[in-house]
């Protein structure tokens, strides 16, 4: 274990002035602000933090109410249901334009009498219904432009596309997305009735009238991006003669070249036609011959950034067009509407592109793909942004189900200055820019460079505010970033002093159940900065303890069952440095929590519960309190049913089991409670944390003669003759070894057979042949730390140079991380004067490993033997006539090692 270090705070001596204000207490009159800042504020806030600012007083009920306020509504981040639109309707008259998310919020908007609304723009658009939207339509006559995605509206038909037309005659754009079939009775209602349409974009629908569509001589706009049914040589004759088509979208169709060329040739109008990924374009013919003046093609084997540019006759820098035409420094009013269409409709196809993450993009990724994205982050489109920061949250994901990071790609992002942006989109008061700029900072932070560029540029702060949001996807987002961040060592201090810690916490405190995405996230943070010494003092200062066994105890998703467990196990895993193990012993339902969490379906819970039984048990109230609400029936139930089991629960179930049979009485009942034949079986596992586990809890076992019977009985002496003879573990093999020392030392000569059995009959076991084979194998295992020139060469000098060389060859350094009891001592003593000569040398050896100076428990493990009088019987074997030349000088080793902890007049 590291070593704590306590700091000295630095103290700064302040001096002041008496002439300074900053001795005085200044109170703000915020009332007394001009009105025109006080709406100013107002417009930063969502619509529930504008009713209740509007609460506090006269003035700020009146101006709360300004028209300017309510001529927008973003609805998506918080419940809208139809209480919240009865309340919402007295300050909707005015209202303009809405953003909703659900079927439930589509529902209600009705109710909010805003007849005079131009613009509905839904997400999460699955159930709504022809009859939701038809009714939406009819009460909003003045509707300009309706759009639902980019998520599929699979229960919109047509008859719903008529209702909009019939309705809602002054419609300029009209995007969907996801309808199954769009027939041509719907378009050419749209086509005679809204005659001002410009816009229309039917995506990834299953079908649509090709010919119906060439009807709509008053689009300007029209994109059928992700429709596959679509025969292009009909269409592109039939498209060919809108009189007034300007840009054509066809990405992600099965678009062929012959189809591009009659649009880019006959379409007199047409000035942009994008077909990204389009597999069948990128595979025929000569790309160059797809070139026309005057028009632009995009697609993946064109350089877009070059593209546009050839739009504008004004010199600009191809990387940076976008930005010039937003600052106004190239384009013209004709070209403002074909770049507002550009910019959207790359934002949806690099972000379905993205999404589906189709093999062999990599090139256009690095190349362009990534610039493209960051360029489209900053435009004046909230949508626009919002996308393109999905975009680059997903994009560098290649393995969503094991977090796989392209390291490639979000490098990309970072050298292109793309972590400033996303963190500038982050310090945005609009919160689905917030939401899903923190969401790409968290997925491009899987990457440590990244991670650590995100560090540097104030990423963490700015999370760390994120996640005390009352919105809950913004939230939720920062706690994911916060947990990616918090892998590196190097971050977790960063994020205690941005005060992460305790943002996450409350997050819990906030929602502590039912929300699976922001407690996981939480919880998988806290666990990771809990590892850490000092933090983990800080998550439990802030109620993390209660917090995390709170959801351990009552939330239902195994996520965040898996990460409370893992968070509660790293706060255990401090032993004496922290009082956090102690602590969690003694909250509420947490023993019992992990218990019952060891039965779960999924092993990663039962793993984590595992680990942090195992962890809990170092504390000896805590193991008799795990055993007392049945964990020793759990566990051993775990062990027998894990054998199939990743290496990591076998580990953890032989761990805590290990842990709990320090006890004597959970020993017994362990043995007891079938638990010896289960750790036999992890004893034989190739896996060297696994069987190294196991070979502790058996040694702990077979202390007790029963349990040592049963191991015998068992047919465990050949599985820990083998694992001491081969495990690469040191460890393994000298816990193997004390294990079969404490079997055939002479205790379980004198007791019978131990308690009924599951099969009704006792195994015959032939003791005689089980001691001669372990006997001989605890002579090899010694045999492996003895030189015979070193020990002979020892034997006859009394010089402490030779000793040195002899204890140094032979140490175990793990095995200082032991501590025993004073009854294993006395045991280990005892075993001094056995009749084997060969247990003379082993207990010798032990007690050398456990006394070595430097050790973690050694000087404990002196002050016990000390206290038995032990070294009398380390003399006697130091100086037999008949002891083995290993005993002998394991012995005088042990001797040093009490002169070096007391002084040789104690001893």
């Amino acid at each position: 274990m590291s070593r704590r270090v306590k700091r000295k705070a630095s103290k700064t001596k302040a001096v002041f002035d008496d002439n300074l204000c900053l001795k005085r207490r200044v109170v703000v009159d915020w009332t007394g602000l001009p009105d025109d800042t006080v709406v100013q504020l107002f417009s930063f806030l969502n619509y529930r933090d504008r009713a209740s600012l509007s609460s506090t007083c006269r003035t700020y009920r009146v101006l709360g109410c300004t028209d300017c306020l309510w001529d927008t509504l973003d609805l998506r981040f918080q419940k809208f249901d139809v209480a919240t639109a009865i309340f919402l309707a007295p300050r909707c008259a005015n209202l303009k334009k809405i953003r909703f998310r659900g079927a439930e919020s589509a529902s209600a908007i009705m109710l909010l009498q805003a007849r005079g609304l131009r613009e509905i723009s839904g997400e999460f658009c699955r159930e709504i219904t022809d009859a939701i939207l038809s009714v939406m339509a009819a009460r909003h006559e003045a509707l300009e432009c309706l759009q639902l995605g980019p998520d599929f509206c699979e229960k919109i038909s047509s008859d719903a596309i008529k209702a909009v037309a019939l309705c809602c005659p002054n419609l300029r754009k009209l995007r969907l997305s996801g309808i199954r079939d769009i027939d041509a009775d719907a378009i050419n209602t749209l086509a005679k009735h809204c005659t001002k349409l410009e816009e229309v974009a039917f995506m990834d629908c299953l079908n649509v009238d090709v010919e119906a569509l060439g009807n709509m001589v008053s689009v300007r706009f029209l994109s059928v991006a992700g429709t596959r049914s679509i025969n292009w040589t009909l269409a592109s004759q039939l498209w060919s003669k809108l009189p007034n088509l300007i840009g054509l979208d066809v990405s992600r169709t099965d678009i062929n070249a012959s189809a591009v060329s009659t649009l880019l040739s006959s379409t007199q109008s047409l000035k942009v036609l994008c077909a990204l990924n389009c597999p069948l374009l990128e595979t025929e013919g000569n790309h160059a011959t797809y070139c026309t003046t005057g028009r632009l093609l995009l697609a993946l084997f064109k350089d877009t950034f070059k593209g546009v540019a050839s739009l504008f006759a004004d010199n600009t820098t191809e990387k940076s067009v976008f930005l010039d035409w937003r600052n106004g420094k190239i384009g013209d009013k004709h070209l403002n509407v074909i770049m507002i269409w550009l910019e959207w409709i790359l934002a949806h196809s690099l972000l379905r592109i993205a999404e589906s993450n189709p093999q062999g993009l990599d090139e256009f990724w690095l190349s362009q793909g990534a610039a493209l994205l960051l360029s489209l982050v900053q435009s004046f489109q909230e949508d626009v942004q919002e996308r393109a920061a999905t975009g680059l949250a997903t994009f560098v994901v290649i393995d969503d189900e094991n977090a796989t990071v392209d390291c490639k790609r979000a490098e990309a992002v970072m050298c292109d200055g793309g972590i400033r942006l996303l963190l500038d989109l982050a310090r945005s008061s609009r919160e689905g820019l917030q939401s899903e700029a923190a969401k790409a900072i968290a997925n491009l932070s899987v990457n440590a460079e990244v991670a650590k560029s995100v560090a540097e540029e104030g990423g963490i702060k700015i999370l760390s505010n994120l996640a005390r949001s009352m919105n809950r996807l913004v939230a939720e987002e920062a706690a994911g970033g916060l947990w990616n961040l918090s892998v590196g060592e190097e971050h977790k201090g960063a994020i205690a002093v941005a005060g992460g810690i305790k943002a996450l916490v409350d997050l819990i405190f906030r929602w502590p159940s039912g929300i699976d995405g922001v407690l996981e996230r939480a919880a998988g943070a806290l666990a990771n900065l809990a590892a850490d010494d000092k933090c983990s003092t800080e998550v439990a200062l802030a109620g993390g303890v209660h917090a995390l066994v709170t959801i351990a105890r009552s939330c239902k998703f195994e996520g965040v069952q898996e990460q409370a467990a893992r968070a509660l196990a790293n706060l255990a895993a401090h032993g004496e440095s922290n009082g956090n193990n102690a602590a969690i012993g003694q909250e509420a339902g947490a023993l019992e929590a992990l218990v019952q969490l060891t039965c779960s379906n999924h092993e990663g819970v039962r793993q984590e519960a595992a680990g942090a039984l195992w962890n809990l048990s170092f504390d000896d109230r805590n193991r008799e309190a795990i055993a007392a609400v049945g964990g020793v029936e759990a566990l051993v139930s775990l062990a027998q049913n894990c054998s199939n089991a990743s290496q990591g629960l076998q580990e953890r179930a032989a761990g805590a089991l290990w842990g709990l049979s320090v006890s004597e009485a959970n020993s017994i009942a362990i043995g007891q409670g079938g638990g010896v034949a289960p750790l036999i079986a992890l004893a034989s596992s190739d896996a060297e944390d696994v069987h190294e586990t196991a070979a502790g809890a058996l040694w702990n076992l077979a202390f007790n003669a029963g349990n040592a019977y049963r191991i015998v009985e068992e047919g465990g002496v050949p599985a820990l003759v083998h694992l001491c003879s081969s495990s690469v573990s040191k460890m393994a093999r000298f816990m193997a070894a004390l294990a079969l020392a404490y079997m055939f030392d002479g205790r379980m000569d004198y007791i019978g057979v131990p308690g009924p059995y599951s099969d009704s009959a006792v195994k015959s076991v032939n003791i005689d042949d089980a001691r001669k084979m372990a006997l001989r194998q605890i002579e090899a295992f010694v045999l492996t730390f003895s030189d015979p020139q070193s020990f002979y060469a020892a034997a006859a000098s009394s010089a402490p140079t030779s000793l040195a060389q002899v204890t140094e060859a032979a140490r175990i350094q793990e095995a200082g991380h032991l501590r025993c009891s004073g009854a294993e001592i006395g045991r280990f003593v005892l075993m001094l004067r056995n009749q084997y000569p060969i247990l003379k040398a082993c207990a010798a050896f032990a007690l050398v490993q456990f006394t070595i100076p430097g050790g973690r428990h050694a000087m404990y493990h002196a002050n016990l033997m000390q206290q038995s009088g032990a070294h009398r019987s380390l003399r006697g074997a130091a100086a037999a006539a008949t002891a083995p030349i290993e005993a002998k000088i394991f012995a005088r080793i042990v001797l040093r090692n009490l002169e070096h902890h007391f002084g040789e007049v104690a001893i």
